[in-house]
């Protein structure tokens, strides 16, 4: 990864509905060039995907709940049955395995308490394996990115 490839993810980071067109003018490249490098990124795994930020309180989902889950046993059956299973709830933007104290951090968007609520008696509580759920509400949000700016370079 040289220069200009970290110019060009740089520029997708901000603007990633840019055109091939913009995005070459704004590396210095041909937009044939600027193309190969994009798809070499891209099978590089550099660049993972692209996707639309949506505003989730235009859609109504107004709470934000990070949720802390702890699991009765960390056996790989279990752990892979609850894997699989929260797959399946819609309102999980994203879930991860962690280290310490807890086994899995969930975001779940909601319309409201009552929504989670919901969410949380129809959903979570019922998936395999869950010995306790704690949740906290986001007041907002303060920062969101995709990647940190200074791991790309100058």
């Amino acid at each position: 990864m040289d220069r200009l490839d970290r110019k060009i993810m740089r520029t997708l980071v901000r603007q990633g509905r840019i055109t091939n067109h913009e995005l070459a003018d704004a590396a210095g490249l041909s937009p044939t060039a600027c193309a190969r490098r994009v798809r070499l990124l891209e099978e590089r795994g550099l660049i993972a995907g692209y996707r639309a930020e949506l505003g989730l309180a235009a859609f109504g989902l107004g709470a934000t709940v990070i949720v802390s889950i702890t699991l009765e046993r960390q056996t790989e059956d279990t752990m892979a049955a609850f894997e699989r299973a929260i797959e399946d709830c819609a309102a999980v933007l994203w879930c991860y395995l962690m280290a310490g104290s807890d086994d899995y951090l969930a975001c779940v968007a909601a319309r409201d308490i009552a929504d989670f609520e919901r969410i949380h008696k129809e959903q979570l509580t019922r998936l395999p394996g869950v010995a306790s759920l704690n949740s906290n509400f986001a007041l907002r949000r303060i920062v969101g990115r995709a990647m940190p700016a200074d791991l790309l370079g100058p």
